[in-house]
Formats: structure tokens, sequence, C-alpha cells
């Protein structure tokens, strides 16, 4: 019976041997992708040092001038930064038609909404920063900015599934804040309640108890956190190529650094908000989308991110 050669000597034998040369040829049966290969990441910091960006102070009336800039990009977005007001309005609208029983539940839901507000506004970031660098605003910019973080270089570091992660966290703090507050109101509140006017009657006027003011300041506790880590870490993440806790690290010391313009800021959302939630949510329309792209210029007047690398849009995008 004739022998047959080891396997690796049959392919060391259809090695050609050149003069000066040795040429091997190899073969993938791997098609190749066609997606371009993520940009090369910067340099990384030595062990222990987290690279962050610089922090600009800015004057207490700032906040107003980025209202001014966000309205002036929402005329320019057109409805399609509208739609990211009447969107929410309606299901807000939706929430109280089959929760007007049980106020006590819609009351948390509305503050927690709150809480998650920054990730929903991504794409209002997105318009303003094509309305900023002169590129189109359309249908395709929102649709890829929401759909296409998977295939877009998720392998590196800093990816876009970071703006994933904060916003799951968001959603965390805020279904946490919702069940607190039911908690909260349901057990303390001596009657029942179920309406808006029993939520006015026994937790807000209620003589010889102090559950509104409980529910106020376990609010305040737990939003000033979730403001201070959040009020530009969405921005920043969708504009640079950088990791949950960069974000939330910029984003405090954001705040540390300009602590009374911020908190005019913030108290600017919460009265934009009350009245926007006090039209029967009809203001939400306007005043969603107006904070959103006000927001995106706060990103900017406070953080110089010039040092970090830019987060390319995703793939397929305009």
């Amino acid at each position: 019976m004739e022998q047959r050669q080891p396997i690796f000597q049959q392919y060391w034998q259809r090695i050609q041997l050149l003069p000066g040369d040795l040429q091997v040829s190899f073969h993938s049966t791997v098609p190749p992708s066609n997606l371009p290969p993520p940009p090369p990441l910067p340099p990384r910091a030595s062990r222990g040092v987290l690279a962050l960006p610089g922090i600009r102070s800015i004057g207490i009336a700032q906040p107003l001038d980025w209202l001014a800039r966000g309205a002036r990009d929402m005329r320019r977005g057109g409805w399609l930064s509208l739609l990211h007001g009447l969107v929410p309005a309606a299901f807000g609208g939706l929430l109280v038609l089959l929760a007007r029983d049980r106020f006590w539940l819609l009351a948390g839901a509305f503050s927690g909404f709150l809480v998650v507000a920054p990730v929903l506004a991504t794409s209002l970031y997105a318009i303003s920063r094509a309305i900023e660098r002169g590129e189109p605003v359309n249908l395709r910019l929102i649709v890829n900015t929401w759909t296409r973080w998977q295939y877009s270089r998720y392998a590196a570091r800093g990816g876009y599934w970071s703006m994933v992660r904060f916003g799951l966290l968001l959603a965390l703090a805020g279904t946490g804040w919702v069940l607190t507050s039911a908690a909260l109101i349901t057990l303390l509140a001596p009657e029942p309640v179920n309406t808006p006017l029993d939520f006015l009657r026994h937790v807000v006027l209620a003589p010889g108890h102090y559950v509104f003011e409980l529910w106020l300041t376990m609010g305040g506790l737990m939003a000033a956190p979730i403001f201070a880590s959040s009020v530009i870490a969405m921005p920043l993440l969708l504009d640079r190529r950088v990791d949950v806790l960069q974000a939330v690290l910029t984003s405090w010391q954001a705040v540390l650094t300009n602590p009374v313009p911020l908190a005019f800021w913030a108290a600017l959302i919460m009265v934009l908000t009350l009245l926007g939630l006090g039209t029967l949510l009809l203001g939400l329309v306007v005043v969603l989308p107006l904070l959103g792209h006000a927001s995106w210029h706060a990103y900017r007047d406070l953080v110089d991110a010039s040092a970090l690398p830019e987060r390319l849009p995703p793939e397929g995008a305009a």
C-alpha cells in the first residue's frame, strides 16, 4: 500500500522558493467586510490617569443664550424637531388616559421622565450638530442616530454602545424614582390619592402632614446627582469617542466649575417642563425640542473637547 505523505509535508512542498524571496500563498474563505475599519485610537493615558476635556467658566445668564440658540435650531429643524416633542406629549396623554385614577403613579412617572429626557433628546443633539456643521438635516439623520449604533465601530473603546449603556443607567434611575415616589405617596398620604385633586388635597395641602415636603426632598436628593451626571454627558458621548465614566466625570466637573449658572439652568428646565405639563401636555411639543437643542449649546459652551477624538457618524449617515 502506498504510504501517504503527512499533510504538513504536502503543503510545505507547495511553497515556492525563488532567489532572494519566499512566496507563500494563503486563501481565506472569509469574505471581506464592507464596513471601513475604525479609526486609530488615541494613545492611552497612563494607568490610573483618566483624560478629561477642559471646562470653561460661563456667566450666570448664559443659559438664556442657550435657549435663544436652541429656539433658532428648532426653527431650522422644523417638523423633525417638533416631532421630538409631539411623540412624548402623545405618550404622556396615553399614560394619563390609562392611569387617570392612579395619580400616585402619574406623579412619579412624569417626574421620572425628566431623568431619561437627556437620552430621548439624543437626535436633537444630532440635529444641532448637523446645523452647526452645515450638514443636511433630514429624516435619515434621525433614523441613523437611533438605529445604527450597533454597526458603528462597536468593538472600539468608547464606541457607540457607551450611549446605550448610559441611557440604560438613566432609565434604571428613572424607574427607581417612579417606584419610590409611588410607594411614598401610597404609604404616607392620609387618604388614597387617585386624582390630581386628591394629590393637591391630601399631599400638597394636607394639614399636619409633611408628605409633599418629604416627596420634594427625596426627589431633589435623587435629581441633583443625576442632573450633575447627565447635564452634558449625552451630547459629549454623541460628539466624541469617550466612555461613560469620562462623560459622567466631565459633567460633574462642569457643574462644580459653574455651580450657579448650572443651578439656574436646572431651574429653567424645571420651570419650562412644568409649564409644558400644565398646558395639558401641549406645551411639551415646543418645550422638549427647545431644551434638547439648548442642551447641545450648553455642552459646546462648557466643554473644550478639541483634544478628544471625534466620533464618526453611524455608517450610512448623510
